[in-house]
């Protein structure tokens, strides 16, 4: 009996425990993050416009791609999240090295802005597939291409099959795009 009485008392008194804690305004307090929206596309690479790219002739979801050709000197990385958040972290977006480049641009970033666009297939109807690009402000960057890109697009619903560049901030014409080259190829 009073092995039973004393269990009791134990379960009663963690129980009286468990409501105090429960009953503190800090387990009331609901502070955590706000959880990210899910990702559309996630990359640590782009591909800088060369070969048969640069120019109007192959335009890449109605984007042409600029008159000369760039190179991704570092990287660049990005997310696109489905409430439309855009983050490009952009290092070394910069003319290539290459001869139909003049000299004193190779290596380097002529344009203080780069924007961004994502394109997306979307629906026009039920039976006919329409395309949307959306277009970034502009975000400074530097003679080393150099620039941080956080923005916020109104992305089409639905969004199918999303594409992201990295634009001149003074014309519709791509630097980089989402995608690669191996090298040696």
């Amino acid at each position: 009996m009073r092995k039973t009485l004393l269990s009791l008392l134990s379960v009663l008194a963690l129980a009286s425990l468990g409501n105090l804690v429960s009953a503190s305004p800090a387990a009331h307090r609901h502070h955590s993050p706000t959880p990210l929206a899910p990702r559309i596309v996630a990359f640590d690479h782009m591909y800088g416009v060369d070969g048969p790219f640069v120019g109007a002739a192959n335009s890449i979801r109605g984007i042409p791609g600029d008159e000369l050709p760039w190179a991704v000197a570092h990287f660049i990385r990005g997310r696109l999240d489905t409430d439309g958040n855009l983050k490009i972290q952009v290092r070394g977006l910069v003319f290539a090295d290459k001869p139909s480049v003049p000299p004193e641009l190779r290596g380097r970033n002529d344009e203080s802005h780069f924007r961004a666009v994502v394109s997306c297939l979307t629906e026009q109807s039920e039976t006919v597939v329409g395309m949307t690009n959306v277009t970034t402000m502009g975000f400074p960057a530097n003679e080393a291409g150099d620039a941080d890109i956080d923005a916020h697009v109104d992305l089409p619903n639905p969004c199918v099959a999303p594409d992201v560049f990295v634009i001149a901030g003074s014309e519709d014409k791509w630097f980089a795009v989402t995608g690669f080259e191996a090298e040696g190829f």
